[in-house]
């Protein structure tokens, strides 16, 4: 795909547990293979090729070619509620094909709007863009394109926080068919290449996998005493 929107999503103690967007990177060849990264107000990370931009605020930013900027500011309509105690930082993209990607940036956490017309092939955790939303369920889309990004197709900078309790591991060997279970130890095993070293990056995978589909898993699993 010429276009590459990715995100990193990680609990949060405001949301018990629950994923919420921590981090998201736009690239691919519609930016000439430059890359824009933004974090949370509390990781400081707002970078294009991973140098900082925008440290005073308001600020903006233009690529050296105009093809595309950042603007820094505290404009625009929140699509859910302000968090108490946060100021408002919003980062505005506006980048070629007519497309523009909106974030509020809360101290841990993001809120994204992705505004583009659709492409050939397009997928992703918001779906195909075909007008077809039966087909747009979590369960569907990790069917069509998996749980995780690739890691030899990863763009984000930095490694997710690796959170892989005794309780997750109970529900896992429960409620996970042990057919579902080898199939994806060997995917997860085989995508991570030697991430897969790295502790519980192949459980928490396989966790994924088995149940990526219900927003829940987590809380569910901490009834596993």
């Amino acid at each position: 795909s010429t276009i590459s929107i990715q995100a990193r999503f990680e609990g949060t103690k405001y949301t018990e547990g629950l994923a919420a967007t921590n981090q998201i990177v736009v690239g691919g060849a519609f930016l000439d293979g430059h890359k824009i990264e933004v974090g949370t107000q509390e990781s400081n990370i707002l970078t294009v090729d991973g140098k900082a931009v925008c440290a005073a605020f308001p600020s903006t930013f233009r690529s050296a070619d105009g093809s595309f900027t950042l603007t820094y500011d505290d404009q625009g309509e929140v699509p859910d509620v302000v968090p108490a105690e946060n100021p408002k930082r919003v980062v505005h993209m506006t980048l070629p094909l007519g497309i523009t990607v909106t974030v509020f940036q809360w101290k841990n956490y993001l809120d994204v709007q992705v505004t583009m017309k659709a492409q050939p092939g397009q997928d992703g955790a918001c779906g195909n863009f075909n007008g077809d939303h039966s087909d747009d369920t979590t369960e569907t889309i990790m069917k069509r394109i998996g749980a995780r990004v690739r890691p030899s197709e990863n763009l984000l900078s930095g490694i997710a926080k690796i959170d892989f309790t005794p309780q997750m591991q109970k529900m896992m060997a429960a409620e996970c068919a042990v057919e579902k279970r080898a199939t994806a130890q060997s995917a997860c095993t085989m995508e991570l290449g030697e991430l897969a070293a790295v502790k519980n990056m192949v459980v928490s995978c396989m966790f994924d996998t088995c149940f990526g589909m219900n927003v829940r898993a987590r809380s569910h699993a901490k009834t596993y005493a």
